[in-house]
Formats: C-alpha cells, structure tokens, sequence
C-alpha cells in the first residue's frame, strides 16, 4: 500500500523527528526562521522545507513582517494529534499502575519472607 504524502497528512507529516523538534520548540511562542535554525541546529533550507510541510498540513502558520517570517504552531491543527494520542497515554498510564501495583506486591511478599520470626518465649 503507497504511504500517504507527508504534505498532505499530519500525522505522517509529525513522523519525522525534525519536525516534532520544530514544533516543541514552537510550542511556546512565535520564532523567525533564523532562531529555528539556531536552536536546533540544523541547516537553514531544511528548516525551510520542514516548515514548508509543517504549514501544507496546516500544523504552523506563518507571518510576514517585512522581510522576515515568523512561524508558529496551529493549535487547533495540532489537537486531533493531542487526542489521539491521548488515548495512548491513557493505555500506558493504566499499564504503569498495574506494573507499580505488582511491584509494590513483590516488595511486601520480599519483606515479610525476610523479616525473621522472634518467638517472644525465648
């Protein structure tokens, strides 16, 4: 089966690492492109053509103010990826309850096998 187009999915679109760097970093404010580049360290026509996919899929927004671009993030873009995910977070939660659960089990079953039994009549 073909893989769908990064430019036209989010959610392939966030699969590449740079990008999800790009879009933590824009997550808490508005960013030139040359603070992008900077940050992450990476070369300034790249951060160009993840942007450009990152805006494609609607995920940031651009604005002009003369020469310069600003990027920032696009909340409502970005809130179909948050709930998705979300429900794996919830999945994961429930498994590290149970796990800590059976540890802390483990650890009292340890304890008392190791407490030494003090017949008071000695």
């Amino acid at each position: 089966m073909a893989r769908a187009a990064t430019t036209s999915d989010a959610f392939n679109a966030v699969a590449e690492p740079r990008r999800r760097q790009i879009l933590s970093y824009l997550a808490l404010q508005e960013r030139p492109v040359g603070d992008i580049v900077a940050a992450l360290s990476l070369d300034q026509p790249s951060v160009s053509k993840h942007l450009g996919v990152l805006r494609n899929v609607g995920l940031v927004r651009v604005r002009r103010d003369g020469r310069h671009k600003f990027y920032r993030t696009n909340a409502e873009a970005i809130r179909p990826l948050h709930e998705w995910a979300g429900t794996f977070e919830r999945f994961w939660r429930h498994q590290l309850s149970r796990v800590k659960e059976i540890a802390e089990e483990k650890a009292k079953e340890a304890q008392s096998i190791s407490k030494p039994v003090v017949d008071p009549q000695i």
